[in-house]
């Protein structure tokens, strides 16, 4: 009776043990349909380093002369600097083919820099790709390899993928070619700093340097995202893995195909999450919208009468319950396109028009927070100026007329090496008087010629040459 009991016992747990395993997902067919359309990417710099000397001398770890040694080898031009001979250094990372005539998709950052990029396929075939246009901020790029009749992907969407569902990675971590792993999908819309405009899937799938540019597919074997960046203590896998979803890769892929760059919408407020306790203080039932904590000058969002302490709670019919929501929404938004936005203002709820605007460059935005009540932007110089009052005209010694630069970012006035604290007084013969007599001079000034400014730096005149 015993020995019937255990048997029974034997085969109740086997049958649920089998049933278990019945229930998880099964990859296999996935991979072989699949496989053959994920690649291996490789950049190549061009380093110089000397023909005597390939080597830094090392030295013990944290050596009183190491850091000194490592600056000054790599800096001189007999120990590896501007002038050595040409030593090749690569970097590996993964990406996708996705159509048979050789386009395929990586993250930017494998291939950013690169003097050459080497695509490996599946077949242990390797061709050069030309770089046909990548994205820092959405870190995407678009590669083309001369070849025909290549394996695809299936592209899938972001939108319908749901949380707790499987999904697989192929890539190359640390190298090694077609490794698979899988998870589920843990969060959506996830923002990360310095990255507002891609809302990130959040994965628990293993991913490692090398996975990067990869792709990331659902059940269905579509691609439903790239992924891109983990979340690590250890510079290893540790449980966070985020991958940008496929709906922004392929807007991102038309623009680069049609115009080599990307435009994306922009608003031009700061805004931050609204707390419970701001919620109270604004009259509202539940914490939820982006609050406008800053509104740019010559901004969308000035031209629309946005105001700071508005709540955002609506764009383009599209509900915002956290303000990290708000960027791709509006990046994503084509420009010139008047949106309806819902918004909060003093306890009341108020519908407006805004018409998007083109997405500033990082260094221009950066000057737009930067700048102080009396600053103005000029884009086309790509400087900060003001108005010099009696005290900087002492300061700087400037008896009349002239505009005090506050801030230079990247662009013309930077190349011809005017900085922060020079006092501009004429521009191609005209003697600029004040902030508004600058701009209208600028305005007219010719794309493409050079143009002598004349600059007092330290007391002393010094004219110097920008081409707009």
């Amino acid at each position: 009776m015993f020995k019937i009991f255990s048997i029974l016992i034997f085969l109740g747990i086997n049958v649920i043990f089998k049933s278990a395993i019945a229930q998880l997902p099964d990859f296999t067919q996935m991979v072989e349909d699949k496989g053959a359309a994920v690649v291996n990417v490789s950049r190549v710099q061009k380093n110089e380093v000397p023909e005597q000397m390939t080597e830094i001398p090392q030295m013990p770890e944290g050596a009183p002369m190491d850091e000194f040694l490592k600056r000054f080898f790599q800096g001189h031009p007999e120990f590896g600097g501007p002038g050595g001979v040409p030593r090749e250094s690569k970097s590996l990372g993964s990406g996708f083919i996705i159509s048979d005539d050789g386009y395929v998709l990586t993250n930017h950052h494998v291939v950013k820099d690169a003097d050459e990029i080497i695509v490996k396929l599946s077949d242990r075939r390797e061709l050069e790709a030309k770089l046909i246009g990548s994205d820092p901020r959405s870190d995407v790029a678009l590669l083309k390899m001369d070849a025909k009749n290549l394996p695809v992907v299936s592209i899938g969407s972001a939108d319908r993928l749901k949380v707790g569902e499987w999904v697989l990675a192929i890539g190359s971590p640390f190298g090694f070619d077609q490794s698979v792993t899988a998870g589920i999908v843990s969060a959506k819309g996830r923002s990360l700093p310095g990255d507002n405009y891609v809302p990130f899937i959040q994965t628990d799938v293993a991913i490692n340097p090398g996975n990067s540019g990869g792709p990331l597919f659902n059940m269905k074997g579509e691609v439903v995202g790239m992924n891109s960046q983990i979340y690590s203590r250890t510079g290893g896998y540790m449980g966070l893995s985020f991958a940008i979803p496929i709906n922004v890769v392929m807007n991102v892929v038309e623009q680069l195909k049609k115009t080599g760059k990307v435009q994306r919408g922009w608003l031009g407020v700061q805004i931050q999450d609204v707390t419970r306790e701001l919620a109270e203080s604004f009259g509202m039932k539940r914490p939820h919208g982006a609050l406008v904590a800053r509104v740019m000058p010559n901004s969308p969002a000035k031209a629309a009468g946005i105001r700071v302490g508005d709540i955002i709670v609506a764009f383009d019919n599209k509900k915002i319950e956290v303000s990290a929501e708000l960027p791709p929404i509006v990046g994503m938004t084509p420009l010139k396109k008047n949106v309806q936005m819902k918004l909060i203002r003093q306890g009341d709820s108020e519908t407006i028009k805004v018409k998007v605007g083109l997405l500033p460059e990082q260094e221009q935005i950066r000057l737009a927070q930067d700048t102080k009540p009396g600053e103005k932007i000029n884009k086309r110089f790509g400087i900060v100026i003001s108005d010099l009052t009696s005290e900087l005209r002492e300061q700087f010694q400037v008896e009349k007329n002239g505009v005090l630069v506050r801030q230079v970012s990247k662009g013309p006035a930077r190349d011809a090496g005017i900085v922060a604290g020079d006092v501009i007084l004429q521009v191609r013969n005209n003697i600029v008087r004040d902030v508004a007599d600058f701009d209208k001079i600028i305005s007219s000034l010719p794309a493409g010629k050079s143009v002598a400014v004349l600059i007092q730096r330290r007391g002393s005149p010094v004219f110097l040459a920008i081409k707009l």
